[in-house]
């Protein structure tokens, strides 16, 4: 029954995943720092007052955490974290920076065939690692490869883009969305490869197509581009050793998740044991290489008497190659400062002395923020794999993700749930290819409009499982590779914020000088979206179509 209580709840609920789009900070005092009302934030404060309200109890905020249906919200977190450490500290190796250039010196100087060969390469390097570490380091490679290339970044950035997040529906671990589905429906985690692969490869090859479309014109992807030299594919390997040891150990992990998966174990059991061992790896073999003064993350390094070099200036000097006129690239953009650059930066410190009221000298806050930087600068310097790969780790998933299982279990509490699944009933009347469609159209715009497409996945699931009496096995399942197909491939949307990688992506661009709008990310992701959106679809009810 719906209250006053239900409307206020929902209404809360709305206001948050606003603020979750389009977030604002409230200024504040003079040296105050201004509060921000963001993805970390807005759904806690919307819990609060819920709260206050009185439209939830502890008992909600308890199966928030705790999880309801089979979805257990700590299950997810520790899963998505231990493999998100393995495979950042993989990255970290400079793996994937060198796999990028072997793929430069295949392509060529052959525009399209260049670009295809990228696009294949994401793809592969997101289906094994996810659509973040790809990310993170195929979206610095690229900058630095198209300002040297003088070729125009939004083709190539926007095609890495759809790659990673569409590559990402193939393991169950590609996406913390996928865990969610897995364990809300009751699917096996190798059968949801099985499900998801022939969708994927639809939606990967017709994206590919819409995006080849899109860029025909030579100012996107130059048919002849100016190719000098071979790039040195092994001066970013930076640790040869540690990413075998960590290609092994992340392999090693997502089989036996797989295996074990049949028997009913949480796989959290299995994937965290793991990154405690890579965890201890990383440290001793920092360690060992700081006390033998061996070449550590950065060419050249040795201890701590040498700074490393960092690895945007390794492949700033060798994509420099593929130019003829290379002096002309010599005073290019600068690679982005790393957190002791920033902290030891001159600029930094007289922004702080400006903002204090007294000298830096006569000010013992200052003095420990400064042993703080000191003792973090060691510590880099001693164990660099774990102080590069802690930044990196999407902590702000953890609130956030905690904040929307607690919010839409309020939504359950105040009765909306069994609404929507009534809704869902009625539009569909049970029939299989009818919930397909709607489940996975509905899907793509939710991760748009609902915070984030773990926003989205959460409150369908949860509706679709409220509506399963009525539901057959079949229709029940196929609504659970629709959403999954949505969840992914909803990711390349229209909003940044229909996904952490989306946000993630804009804020490394940001820092590298590159400000792509709103308006933009979402004109050039509608078509291959459409496309994908139809194509997915289509291939999940010709599976169930065949299978039932």
């Amino acid at each position: 029954m719906i209250t006053g209580y239900s409307v206020a709840t929902l209404v809360v609920f709305i206001i948050s995943i606003g603020f979750v789009i389009y977030p604002v900070s409230i200024p504040t005092p003079r040296r105050i720092p201004r509060i921000p009302i963001n993805l970390t934030t807005a759904p806690i404060i919307a819990i609060a007052i819920l709260w206050a309200a009185q439209c939830l109890d502890p008992t909600v905020i308890r199966d928030g955490i705790v999880g309801t249906d089979g979805v257990k919200p700590y299950n997810i977190l520790i899963l998505f974290f231990s493999l998100a450490y393995m495979a950042i500290t993989l990255d970290i190796t400079g793996i994937l920076q060198s796999a990028a250039f072997w793929v430069s010196n295949k392509g060529g100087s052959n525009g399209w065939k260049l670009y295809t060969y990228f696009y294949i390469m994401l793809t592969l390097l997101s289906i094994l690692l996810g659509n973040d570490p790809v990310i993170l380091s195929g979206t610095a490679f690229l900058i630095y490869y198209t300002k040297v290339a003088e070729l125009n970044h939004i083709s190539w950035l926007m095609s890495e883009f759809a790659a990673a997040n569409t590559a990402s529906m193939v393991l169950f671990v590609g996406n913390p969305t996928n865990v969610v589905i897995c364990e809300g429906f009751n699917v096996n985690n190798a059968a949801f490869t099985a499900y998801t692969i022939l969708p994927f490869i639809a939606c990967s090859v017709f994206c590919f197509l819409a995006l080849g479309g899109q860029y025909h014109s030579k100012k996107y992807v130059p048919r002849k581009l100016n190719h000098a030299a071979d790039l040195d594919a092994r001066s970013v390997l930076l640790d040869p050793i540690g990413a075998c040891v960590g290609s092994f150990m992340l392999a090693s992990a997502l089989i036996l998740c797989l295996v074990v998966s049949f028997f009913g174990i949480d796989v959290w059991k299995i994937s965290l044991p793991f990154a405690v061992a890579k965890f201890i790896y990383d440290i001793a073999w920092d360690h060992y290489r700081f006390v033998r003064q061996l070449p550590m993350l950065g060419r050249g390094q040795k201890g701590p008497e040498e700074n490393a070099m960092q690895l945007d200036d390794v492949m700033l000097q060798d994509a420099q190659t593929i130019s003829d006129n290379k002096s002309r690239h010599r005073q290019s953009a600068p690679p982005l400062p790393t957190a002791d650059k920033v902290n030891s930066d001159p600029d930094s410190n007289r922004t702080f002395i400006n903002r204090s009221p007294q000298p830096l000298s006569k000010t013992s806050i200052a003095s420990w923020r400064s042993k703080g930087i000191a003792l973090h600068k060691r510590l880099h310097a001693h164990f660099p794999t774990f102080f590069t790969a802690l930044p990196r780790l999407p902590f702000a998933l953890v609130p956030f993700a905690f904040a929307q299982f607690i919010l839409i279990e309020a939504l359950s509490h105040q009765g909306w749930i069994d609404v929507f699944a009534t809704w869902l009933l009625r539009a569909t009347h049970g029939d299989m290819y009818r919930t397909i469609w709607l489940i996975g159209v509905l899907g793509v715009i939710l991760c748009n409009v609902s915070g984030t497409n773990i926003g989205a996945t959460i409150l369908l699931t949860k509706v679709v499982n409220a509506a399963s009496p009525m539901l057959s096995d079949q229709t029940f399942r196929a609504a659970a590779i629709a959403l999954a197909v949505a969840s992914n491939i909803g990711a390349v949307s229209f909003t940044f914020s229909a996904s952490l990688a989306g946000l993630l992506w804009r804020g490394i661009l940001k820092q590298k000088g590159i400000i792509v709008s709103q308006a933009t990310f979402a004109y050039w992701n509608a078509l291959p979206l459409v496309v994908m959106t139809v194509v997915g679809l289509s291939v999940v009810c010709a599976e169930m179509a065949v299978l039932y």
